[in-house]
């Protein structure tokens, strides 16, 4: 599979990477045997990075990542990890001393010295302009706890925030063919500045597989049931922050403009991959064949009028409700 470097990392990782939210089981159970298979299909079908956080299953997916690693020692995966949904989301929190808690945490789970990059996940607003988070991420480097650092955002703001400090390796943002408010500013600012960008939620949460109808339903301990509204954590990260039943007939839409043969799943991930400054793309697994067919994305060749369709079914759908906020 294709590798990029990954902005200030100066680390090569595959165009499509592994999500492992999921096997946090916060979309419902994955067990250790599942989850252990979709880590082990994603390295046999070429990627090469995994990306994590510290509260995925309180944990869970940065444990299975390190049994995985201790029993493949050969695998050459890059992880990302995330810190700092652990405690109160108040800025007060951010401190070299509940940093080096934090991934001390991590560090133990994924069984490594050094965690190859740490990303800020998600945290208030505040942090992106604080000198002082940044310098507690410089010392970690400095004392290799880290080998690189970077940010996780809800918003362009936030992202061009982070873009513009030195130390800043990477930036992971929402983006995909129905969030397109990156490409206004956040993916130039980061090519400009030598910063990779790690896209997630590449599929909207599943609605550009083009499996659903207005009619599906998840389970209740999937976010897709219990965070509609924005009740246990930001909107946007689930559905992409869509209306869901808008959500599924602008799927429709996608997939009713691409030729036969081509799977909209496939085709939404590799659309991403494809946009000037993207360095890789993390669709999460379920399972063996779903890590399968996100990795065979990669070497999808697109249909020349999908970005234009991309760009139409985004306009018609979601620029009033969408891209002003995000």
């Amino acid at each position: 599979m294709l590798q990029r470097t990954l902005g200030r990392t100066g680390r090569p990782v595959s165009i499509v990477g592994l999500g492992t939210w999921q096997l946090g089981a916060d979309w419902g159970d994955v067990d250790e045997h599942a989850a252990l298979d979709v880590l082990s299909a994603a390295v046999e079908s070429g990627v090469t990075f995994f990306d994590t956080a510290d509260v995925y299953g309180d944990g869970r997916s940065e444990t299975l990542i390190g049994t995985f690693r201790r029993e493949n020692p050969n695998a050459d995966v890059f992880v990302a990890t995330k810190m700092g949904r652990r405690g109160p989301q108040d800025p007060a929190e951010f401190t070299l001393d509940n940093f080096r808690a934090w991934t001390d945490r991590s560090r133990k789970n994924l069984g490594v010295d050094t965690l190859d990059l740490v990303q800020l996940h998600c945290p208030p607003t505040p942090v992106f302009s604080n000198d002082a988070v940044y310098d507690a991420l410089d010392t970690l480097v400095a004392e290799g706890a880290i080998a690189a650092y970077g940010v996780s955002v809800e918003t362009a703001d936030e992202a061009l925030a982070a873009i513009a400090r030195p130390g800043t390796a990477s930036v992971q943002i929402i983006f995909n063919a129905f969030r397109l408010k990156p490409l206004d500013l956040v993916l130039p600012a980061a090519r400009e500045a030598g910063v990779g960008i790690i896209a997630r939620v590449p599929l909207a949460s599943g609605l550009l597989s083009g499996r659903y109808t207005k009619d599906t339903t998840f389970s209740a301990d999937d976010h897709r049931t219990y965070n509609r509204d924005g009740s246990a954590f930001d909107v946007g990260e689930t559905f992409s922050g869509v209306d869901f039943g808008t959500g599924v007939e602008a799927a429709q839409a996608f997939a009713a403009a691409l030729p036969e043969g081509i799977s909209p799943a496939a085709a939404a991930i590799a659309w991403v991959a494809a946009q000037d400054g993207v360095t890789s793309v993390i669709p999460g697994a379920r399972n063996r064949a779903q890590a399968e067919s996100n990795a065979s994305a990669a070497s999808l060749e697109l249909p020349a009028d999908l970005d234009a369709n991309v760009h139409e079914i985004y306009d018609r759908f979601f620029r009033q409700t969408v891209h002003a906020r995000w």
